[in-house]
């Protein structure tokens, strides 16, 4: 059974074709990153004529790659919510054109569902979008699920049959949203998350210490504001002192043992991050007893929080599963493959399908 998953929740057009809920036959996505690069962050609205102006072509390169037509497909599955609403909407009115014209059901797909489906996605042997290791059939229920990017900051029990418990989210900023704000004020540029990661492998990451808000509290939510803040305040009360080595001049011999570089800030600031996620999923995987924990979202990338989290699982006997890179990021293939899910289950839309930026998975 195939089926073509549409995602343009944010600053990415995406589509593709997955078979029975696992094996992902193509997956086509277009970023807009370097659109939106001068900006220091997405422009809701360039994001909406972008996806206007890819969205047909990446759908007919999904196909192609996939080597399908309408005609071998079961149902058109698209991210319906949440996310912005603009860029939404072009995907949903592709698909419901589609599923019109060619008489195929519509699925409207939760966009988290899709992240914290990304794990199960298998690979065809003729492919290399998935390593042999990414693929999870041992990965059982319930277990837990840290959907970290930069929309959301999510902590998810996940049960039987696609049913889930949301533990805890963000109270403000999602981390991956923290990441892009604190390059911003490092002038590293956007996106935040790599040129960060990067730095901070060169870095002290005991070199400041930057607080950890609500690691303690005796919930699982999160909060990302007061790191960001406290970055910043950091950052121009250096750069007024002349103590900041500046991106660029790490090689540049300190005269004075008190400045800081670059990669230290981004190694404390990303050590303080990777902290408060790994500690929290840890917690709810002891609670809850789950002997999984699935890490997702473009945030999933990272390597310390990838190296963190497996580390700190395997001291309380769990095993960690995250897609490869190109499923961590927004892509069209989850969408499909939880789609595969829901179908069997008996969710169809009507063509009345709507856009909103907000949804809960419960």
């Amino acid at each position: 059974m195939k089926i073509l998953g549409i995602d343009t929740s944010c600053d990415e057009t995406a589509a593709a074709v997955v078979a029975d809920g696992r094996d992902v036959l193509s997956n086509v996505v277009a970023s807009q990153i370097e659109v939106h690069q001068e900006y220091g962050g997405v422009v809701p609205e360039l994001a909406s004529r972008k996806h206007i102006e890819a969205i047909n072509y990446i759908v007919s390169r999904a196909l192609a790659e996939a080597d399908v037509t309408f005609k071998d497909l079961e149902a058109i599955a698209v991210t319906n919510r949440p996310g912005l609403i603009g860029a939404l909407l072009v995907g949903v009115a592709a698909a419901k054109s589609l599923a019109y014209c060619h008489k195929l059901p519509l699925l409207g797909i939760n966009h988290i569902e899709g992240h914290i489906y990304a794990p199960f996605l298998a690979q065809l042997a003729s492919q290399n979008l998935l390593s042999k290791d990414m693929v999870h059939d041992t990965l059982t229920f319930p277990h837990i699920c840290l959907t970290v990017s930069g929309g959301h900051t999510l902590l998810v029990e996940v049960h039987e049959g696609w049913q889930y418990t949301v533990l805890g989210g963000t109270q403000d900023d999602a981390a991956g949203e923290v990441y892009d704000k604190v390059a911003k004020y490092l002038g590293l540029g956007f996106p935040g998350g790599k040129v960060i990661d990067d730095l901070a492998q060169k870095g002290d990451p005991a070199a400041i210490k930057f607080p950890r808000p609500m690691r303690n509290t005796d919930d699982y939510q999160f909060s990302f504001s007061g790191i960001k803040t406290s970055v910043r305040y950091f950052v121009e009360k250096a750069r007024r002192a002349g103590l900041l080595v500046e991106n660029g001049q790490a090689d540049v011999k300190p005269t004075n043992p008190d400045r800081i570089t670059i990669e230290d800030i981004a190694a404390s600031f990303q050590a303080a991050v990777v902290d408060v996620l790994v500690y929290k999923s840890i917690r709810a995987a002891k609670a809850t007893g789950a002997k999984a924990i699935t890490l997702t979202g473009g945030v999933a990338a990272n390597s310390q929080l990838r190296a963190s989290l497996k580390v700190a699982a395997t001291e309380i006997g769990a095993a960690v599963y995250y897609p490869p890179m190109s499923l961590c990021t927004d892509n069209g293939a989850m969408i499909a493959g939880i789609a595969y899910q829901k179908y069997q289950q008996g969710l169809r839309d009507e063509l009345s399908l709507n856009a909103t930026p907000n949804g809960s998975l419960v």
